[in-house]
């Protein structure tokens, strides 16, 4: 990738990275939260955040209730995907089931099977907009800024984040829910660095030598300098320009921190990834070199805290239509998950770096005439890492058909008395792990989800 297709840049070096305006905002109100230092320090929390774009099915984790859905479905599911096999713990085995239990059986993640919204079902709200906002803000109100937007001020405000942090949020994706912005504007520094899955420099500068210039050439870029002369770099030439003629202030630390920055980018797209073996990131992979990416920039800087990625592209799970080739991204997915944790783990960062994989809803099970999913409300959340704060617990959940007995209408919900919590949660545990004692003060009353803390 170009440094011309880069999304704009932010930390002192950059321009920020251009995202959604909301009309009639909402101001966070600091004076409402409660943070804990002593939990921010403990936990050295580092999020990667997966969102599945579209709506992915729940099947791949959830084979459960699947001879009901057979018989009750519009279409012929044997017939179709030619294979739905289940595995010890009820996964679908061709479509990433394998994957799961390895990552289960290493207590490595916790498959929560009852991401449910009332709200949304009582409202019958299932369209991608709505729904994708919501959950990544973490909130049901319109003019609310995104979960990781009020991450970075919350964390700023405490002095966790400040204008020498390198790269505190970073984005893999693009723009996105996640860093709208509420009333307060954020603060450059605390936008999100738009990288690629590459790690194409782009604070790197060309290596252009003057002694290739005509004369002519020299003469129209005249930036001769006594130390470096017309054989150093364009680039060196004017790092020493800015540092010898601004004064004091914000133009002149940018162009410090671009060389720093430059390096530290460099440093990290040159490290190794470790031997995993059998667990080793699948080649010609766009999604595991973008994973790979993130665990590396994980390990490599402390001062990131969330890095953001969209699986799938911006409708990648929307299967209304053809969901065979569903079986495969989740395979495909899982495998890289898999990959990843075992990268966490030979860089020893397993008790501090965590995975959390979502989108804005599931899908129904009935398997309609253009042998597809229509909208859902039940998704699974799948929660990797984080072992120094999580308590994983495997398998969390369970559910039931529900048969409206109209066409192409079939669904699965939680089973009465099961663990079930609406997807706000999900940002509410975001907020705790990094030190927020009242998440739910953010997430419309919607706490914590406690399973992952007992």
């Amino acid at each position: 990738m170009q440094r011309r297709n880069f999304i704009k840049l932010s930390v002192a070096a950059g321009t920020a990275i251009l995202l959604p305006n909301y009309t009639n905002a909402k101001d966070l109100d600091l004076d409402q939260i409660t943070f804990s230092s002593a939990i921010n320090n403990t936990n050295k929390a580092q999020t990667i955040m997966i969102f599945m774009y579209g709506g992915a099915s729940q099947l791949g984790g959830n084979l459960t209730n699947i001879d009901e859905i057979k018989n009750a479905s519009q279409s012929n599911y044997d017939g179709y995907f030619r294979g739905i096999t289940q595995t010890t713990n009820h996964c679908w085995q061709e479509a990433g089931g394998t994957h799961m239990e390895t990552l289960l059986d290493n207590g490595d993640m916790t498959l929560f099977r009852c991401c449910y919204s009332k709200v949304r079902e009582e409202e019958n709200n299932k369209a991608h907009g709505q729904c994708t906002i919501q959950n990544q803000k973490g909130s049901f109100d319109e003019d609310s800024a995104g979960m990781v937007a009020n991450l970075a001020q919350i964390l700023e405000a405490n002095g966790i984040v400040n204008e020498d942090s390198i790269m505190p949020f970073v984005t893999l994706e693009g723009e996105s829910g996640f860093y709208a912005e509420g009333a307060k504007p954020l603060n450059d520094y605390l936008k999100p660095v738009g990288i690629s899955e590459d790690l194409t420099n782009p604070y790197s500068r060309s290596e252009r030598d003057y002694r290739y210039y005509t004369e002519e050439e020299q003469n129209i870029e005249n930036y001769h300098d006594e130390k470096l002369g017309f054989n150093a770099p364009f680039y060196k030439t004017m790092d020493n320009f800015a540092q010898k003629n601004n004064s004091k202030g914000k133009i002149k630390e940018a162009f410090s921190k671009r060389v720093s920055l430059a390096t530290f980018i460099d440093n990290i797209s040159t490290s190794v990834t470790p031997d995993l073996g059998t667990d080793s990131y699948p080649k010609d992979n766009h999604f595991a070199e973008e994973i790979e990416t993130a665990v590396k920039i994980l390990v490599k800087n402390k001062d990131t805290k969330v890095v953001t990625i969209g699986s799938g592209g911006s409708s990648g799970w929307d299967d209304h239509d053809d969901a065979r080739g569903y079986v495969d991204r989740t395979e495909s997915l899982f495998k890289v998950l898999r990959s990843a944790m075992a990268h966490i783990k030979a860089e020893g960062k397993e008790q501090n770096i965590n995975i959390m994989v979502f989108g804005e809803f599931g899908r129904n099970v009935n398997l309609n005439s253009a042998l597809g999913w229509d909208h859902g409300n039940l998704q699974n959340f799948y929660v990797l890492g984080g072992k120094g704060y999580f308590r994983h617990k495997g398998i969390v959940g369970e559910t039931v058909v529900e048969n409206t007995k109209s066409i192409n209408r079939l669904y699965l919900k939680p089973k009465s008395g099961t663990y079930e919590f609406e997807p706000l949660s999900i940002a509410a545990t975001l907020y705790k792990i990094y030190g927020i004692n009242n998440p739910e003060a953010l997430t419309n009353g919607n706490k914590e989800i406690d399973r992952l803390f007992t």
